[in-house]
């Protein structure tokens, strides 16, 4: 079985974070979305690995990940070009597939409890898709399933005014090879792309059984900056501490703080879990992390208050005002400036930037 990760959307709902970087790179707990998806295809026992990439952003992917060695598996890229739609995506793998089974895992999303499970029920039935399901409190804004008492879909809608049930498609699938022909005969919805519900609805119409999963524990897509700041939160509430780096007399860590060993807690500061420091990074005196809160790596931080927040990495933050909730992009620098300013700032901060609190 091969594994197949979608990585070609522009990631709009991102800006103007993804205006200078791909959404898939954007870390969770200091760690590229997509690098989550890797994961959870090579603990299913799948090695060999194709990464679907649009225009945008297609470079860094290719330069961050490598030929995947690093991760202990084989990828290779495959070019989407303009993205047309999830369906359209998969077929231009059809060749890296070459008649094999396969998982589609859309780039951008986290799972708590990993695919094993879908991947072993899909194994086990003679079916020709497996759909990964969850239950969701508006399923109106998803595609939804009808699932029988034996957990095989019946039926599935797209964003349906009246929804068959609460179990919305996630992003993560299962397919056989015949998805490839149902593609070629699809024609594009009226967002002018070739939807992915669409093929799975074409497989239940040509006579093939589709399984589901329903996921346990939690599932994020992490297509808006709230998106990012919750996965973060419950990654970070899964992690255990491992302060490798160097914590100055003086310095207070409370609860679960994962301290990388280029990093230095200086005399003075306070990191209170859970949190996550990344390489080469510096908390310097009088600045509180608090919970919820990862720093990237090569990040200095004076006198700050940060809570719940995402420093993607390369930045300088000096100002003593107080920061929650925020997503602050690559190479940002943050300072004081003079005045009465509110209590508290919520930023979402491009690459670059330079502001003053």
């Amino acid at each position: 079985m091969k594994g197949l990760i979608l990585a070609g959307g522009r990631g709009t709902r991102l800006r103007p974070i993804t205006h200078t970087g791909p959404k898939q790179l954007v870390p969770v707990a200091n760690k590229p979305v997509i690098e989550y998806a890797i994961e959870d295809l090579r603990e299913a026992g799948i090695t060999d690995i194709g990464l679907v990439l649009g225009n945008k952003g297609r470079e860094t992917i290719q330069e961050t990940l490598g030929d995947g060695g690093s991760l202990d598996v084989d990828i290779t890229y495959i070019i989407q070009g303009n993205p047309l739609g999830l369906s359209h995506a998969v077929g231009c793998a059809r060749d890296f597939v070459d008649g094999d089974d396969f998982v589609v895992y859309l780039g951008d999303n986290i799972l708590k409890q990993g695919i094993d499970e879908l991947v072993d029920g899909f194994r086990e039935r003679d079916v020709a898709a497996g759909i990964a399901l969850q239950p969701v409190e508006h399923p109106e804004q998803f595609g939804v399933a009808d699932v029988d008492e034996s957990g095989m879909i019946t039926r599935l809608v797209e964003k349906p005014d009246e929804p068959p049930s609460d179990l919305a498609l996630i992003g993560i699938y299962v397919f056989s090879p015949a998805v490839f022909d149902v593609i070629e005969d699809l024609d594009p919805s009226w967002r002018g792309e070739l939807e992915i519900t669409d093929a799975i609805q074409s497989l239940l119409e040509y006579g093939h059984d589709i399984d589901s999963h329903v996921v346990e524990g939690w599932w994020k897509d992490t297509g808006k900056p709230e998106d990012i700041l919750e996965a973060n939160r419950l990654v970070l509430d899964d992690q255990t501490s491992s302060t490798d780096g160097t914590v100055e007399v003086g310095a207070e860590i409370r609860g679960d703080v994962d301290l990388d060993e280029s990093s230095v807690i200086r005399n003075g500061a306070v990191v209170r879990g859970p949190a996550s420091i990344g390489p080469d990074s510096e908390i310097g005196p009088g600045t509180y992390v608090g919970p919820y809160t990862s720093v990237g790596s090569e990040t200095t931080i004076h006198g700050a208050h940060l809570e719940n927040s995402v420093i993607i990495g390369n930045a300088e933050i000096s100002t003593d005002e107080k920061i929650i909730d925020s997503l602050i992009g690559r190479g940002v620098a943050i300072g004081s400036a003079d005045g009465l300013l509110p209590d508290g700032h919520r930023l979402v901060i491009g690459e670059h930037s330079d502001v003053k609190l």
